[in-house]
């Protein structure tokens, strides 16, 4: 089956007693039992509902793994992930990661005796080199938030897996259209379903995919027990928005490569960061393991000043947090997702106060380029 036909034909496209087309909103919190002796399948809503368990069915489906978990933030996907974990544990994670997976691990969870290390993840031998007997789980993300850059997804799974430790990779740049962990050997991956799976920056949501029904069960102990757990309106958004991933990845995608190539022209412009250029870092290796280079892009302006007036200036994009919606979102990640980071840290990996990232939405390229040109100026 055909990418397009899986997000409208995946066990979900029509409601088995009415048939609607579309999942029924199952809004309430508790459920009959009607009789005891015959336990129902549903209970509590914190426990499960069946809006969201058709959620979590499709993004298993899509990922290829064997259980879904619906949460409700991306940050609250990658903070169950991380609480099968225990005291004493710890975690290898790419360096580059998106800024509140690396405050939820530098403060929340170090309080608690979870150790983390930070590594430079596009070399996988600083991987292996980061192993203690106490490391339990290696956390990825390829390409990286902000700067894009590449993680060889199969060979660090692979010194993972001869570690025996999990390897858990955050493909929400990518979404499952575009690249699939799991194939490559990943245990978890975790989507912000905020951002390109929902598609329309209408929805807080966040999803875990397992490789093992073992560890899929480990994952809802966790969700079952914090309870961070999705509304069924919510979990509706955002499957009305995976029906439109393809179409909507496809155009953004295209949009974004004529984005990136000319702002490598631009006077105003010191550096571009897209996998889909030719020159950048790790390109052979993107493509050997996703199917393109996604819709975000990052920029550096040659100084601050010029960050700052194209962000007050830009028409056609909104100056705000997060991406993936249908609308261009400009981020400034020294103020916004890496706020929380320490300035040595983020200067010592480049997110620097000229830094800009580009999420490229549904609008003209052509006018898109043209807006960009006059906020640059």
């Amino acid at each position: 089956m055909k990418w397009g036909t899986l997000l409208i034909h995946n066990g979900h496209e029509a409601d088995p007693v009415t048939g609607a087309l579309g999942v029924p909103i199952v809004q309430t919190s508790t459920f009959d039992q009607g009789d005891l002796s015959v336990p129902r399948e549903f209970d509590y809503a914190r426990s499960g509902n069946p809006t969201r368990k058709a959620l979590e069915e499709i993004i298993a489906a899509l990922e290829g793994g064997e259980r879904g978990a619906a949460f409700g933030s991306g940050i609250a996907a990658v903070a169950s992930v991380l609480g099968t974990l225990s005291a004493g544990d710890h975690v290898v994670t790419a360096e580059d990661i998106y800024g509140g997976s690396w405050r939820i691990l530098n403060t929340f969870y170090r309080r608690w005796g979870l150790e983390c290390t930070a590594v430079d993840a596009s070399d996988p031998d600083t991987i292996r080199r980061a192993l203690r007997p106490a490391t339990k789980a290696l956390f990825l993300e390829s390409p990286s938030n902000p700067l894009l850059k590449i993680t060889d997804l199969k060979a660090c799974i692979a010194i993972a897996r001869e570690a025996g430790i999990i390897s858990v990779v955050d493909n929400t740049f990518m979404t499952p259209y575009l690249q699939r962990p799991l194939d490559l050997g990943a245990d978890v991956v975790i989507h912000s379903a905020t951002k390109f799976l929902g598609g329309h920056s209408d929805v807080v949501l966040g999803l875990a995919v397992s490789r093992t029904a073992e560890l899929g069960r480990a994952i809802y102990a966790v969700q079952n027990s914090f309870g961070a757990i999705p509304g069924p309106w919510d979990v509706w958004l955002v499957m009305r928005g995976i029906k439109t991933l393809k179409v909507r990845m496809d155009a953004q995608q295209a949009s974004a490569g004529r984005i990136a190539r000319w702002l490598r022209e631009h006077k105003k412009v010191k550096a571009v960061f897209y996998p889909g250029l030719p020159d950048h870092a790790g390109r052979e290796i993107h493509e050997a393991q996703a199917a393109g280079p996604g819709a975000v892009l990052s920029f550096k302006t040659d100084t601050a000043e010029d960050a700052r007036r194209f962000l007050s200036r830009v028409e056609y994009a909104a100056a705000a947090v997060s991406l993936g919606g249908v609308e261009t979102i400009a981020s400034y990640p020294v103020k916004m997702s890496h706020a929380a980071m320490p300035q040595a840290e983020r200067l010592r990996l480049g997110i620097t106060d000229t830094l800009i990232r580009i999420s490229v939405g549904l609008e003209d390229a052509e006018d898109l380029i043209a807006d960009f040109d006059r906020a640059l100026g």
